[in-house]
């Protein structure tokens, strides 16, 4: 009975000491110090709907759509590509993108106005009884924008503007634009 016990207490044993003092691959020091570098980066490459516009026709330009594949399929802007931002990898985006010169145009949710049902607004807000707490917008264009810096795309431009999905600047398609015009 002894000589059992210790025997299935071994591999146990061994895999909590082997495995447990491993650190896992986050690393948020490295990824504030990529923050800030990305900040003053960003600050010069935001755009009005106009300039991108003027950009998207552009030869080696691309808009890419980082929300879910759902959100993307329902309503984009006109000739995005979509790629989930849960799934940026290094091979995902060479495979997607692969000339680090490219220029990439990005939007979110955030950009957009009057359509709670494809570009809800993400933001937290302060339940009543938290009067006088901030809220915070939580755009995923930070996000991208970082993380497409940190893999080595610095050609990247973001939509600056908040605009109606009714702005006739902006062209959308998918699904839903497609159910709304035709009255599907």
């Amino acid at each position: 009975m002894f000589k059992t016990t210790m025997l299935l207490a071994i591999p146990f044993f061994l895999s909590s000491f082997c495995f447990s003092q491993i650190p896992s691959k986050v690393d948020y020091d490295a990824f504030e110090k990529l923050v800030m570098e990305v900040k003053d980066h960003r600050a010069d490459r935001l755009v009005s709907v106009e300039k991108f516009n003027e950009m998207s026709k552009r030869n080696n330009v691309v808009i890419l759509d980082t929300r879910s594949k759902a959100m993307y399929d329902a309503k984009h802007v006109k000739g995005a590509i979509h790629l989930n931002f849960s799934d940026f990898t290094q091979l995902g985006l060479e495979l997607l993108l692969p000339s680090k010169d490219v220029t990439i145009l990005i939007y979110c949710n955030n950009n957009f106005d009057n359509d709670l049902m494809y570009f809800p607004t993400k933001a937290y807000v302060p339940p009543v009884e938290k009067k006088n707490e901030l809220g915070i917008t939580m755009a995923l264009n930070i996000p991208t924008y970082i993380n497409l810096y940190g893999y080595g795309y610095k050609n990247v431009y973001e939509l600056s503007e908040l605009i109606s999905i009714f702005d006739q600047r902006i062209e959308l398609e998918g699904t839903a634009v497609t159910e709304l015009r035709f009255g599907l």
